[in-house]
Formats: structure tokens, C-alpha cells, sequence
């Protein structure tokens, strides 16, 4: 496993080193509210991202802890990401982030269904998708 090279000891500024790029944040989104992914449901999302940027970020994430690699039940060309316990426990924060995006934007009306849960008992709602996560 290659370390990313840290810009400071600031524990913030370290995580960003990790995930605070445009892309991976997105993936742990997707492998978060989907089952596991293959690349190519990566690609289709709605964003856009370029598969030379998607090949980097996986391998980061991989490199780092985030995601893992798994046989694709289907297919011996394709694989699946799932994200392990450290991807897991960047939960909180994304909900956070979704907390702050509808206080100022316009949601989705996919994610205004979580941010009805998340309003009525974040603890709660928190608690209960990390027990979904780590026993996929």
C-alpha cells in the first residue's frame, strides 16, 4: 500500500489528502446509498467522470483503507467496490454534508426521503445504515 503524502499533520488537511478531491467523496456517495459497485456503474453516473480520473480515485481509496476489492459474483472480467469499516465511518459526514447542501440547495427528491429519516433522529438514522453497510 503506497501512503499519500501528507501536506501537514492537520487532521483535516490529512483526510483531504485522502478523499477531499472533486471525485472520491462522489464514489463513497455512490457506494454508499447503492449495493456494491463495478466500474461501470461508476462511469454512469450522473457527473461524468472520465475513467483515467475513476481508475486513479479507486486506487487511492483502495490504497487508503476506503474501499475494497471483490470477485464479481457474475463475471470473472469485472470486479465489485465495496467500501470497508474506515469508508463506513465516513457516514456522518456525509449526511452533514447533506444537511448543509439542502439548508442551501435544491435536493434531489431521492435524497429528500434520507433527510426526512436524518430530520426525525439523526443518531438514529446513522447508527441503523451502518449496521446495513457492514453486513453487505
Amino acid at each position: 500500500m503506497s501512503a499519500t503524502r501528507k501536506r501537514s499533520d492537520c487532521p483535516i488537511s490529512c483526510s483531504l489528502d485522502i478523499w477531499g478531491d472533486k471525485w472520491s467523496l462522489l464514489i463513497i456517495r455512490d457506494l454508499m446509498f447503492a449495493k456494491e459497485r463495478t466500474y461501470g456503474d461508476f462511469l454512469k453516473s450522473k457527473e461524468g467522470i472520465a475513467t483515467n480520473i475513476l481508475a486513479a480515485r479507486l486506487q487511492t481509496l483502495e490504497e487508503n483503507g476506503l474501499i475494497e476489492k471483490l470477485d464479481h459474483p457474475d463475471s470473472k472480467a469485472k470486479v465489485l467496490y465495496k467500501l470497508t469499516r474506515k469508508g463506513i465511518d465516513l457516514l456522518p459526514i456525509i449526511v452533514e454534508i447533506n444537511v448543509w447542501a439542502e439548508k442551501y440547495y435544491t435536493i434531489p427528491e431521492e435524497r429528500k426521503a434520507m433527510m426526512k429519516q436524518v430530520k426525525k433522529n439523526k443518531a438514529e438514522y446513522i447508527e441503523t445504515r451502518i449496521k446495513e453497510l457492514t453486513s453487505r
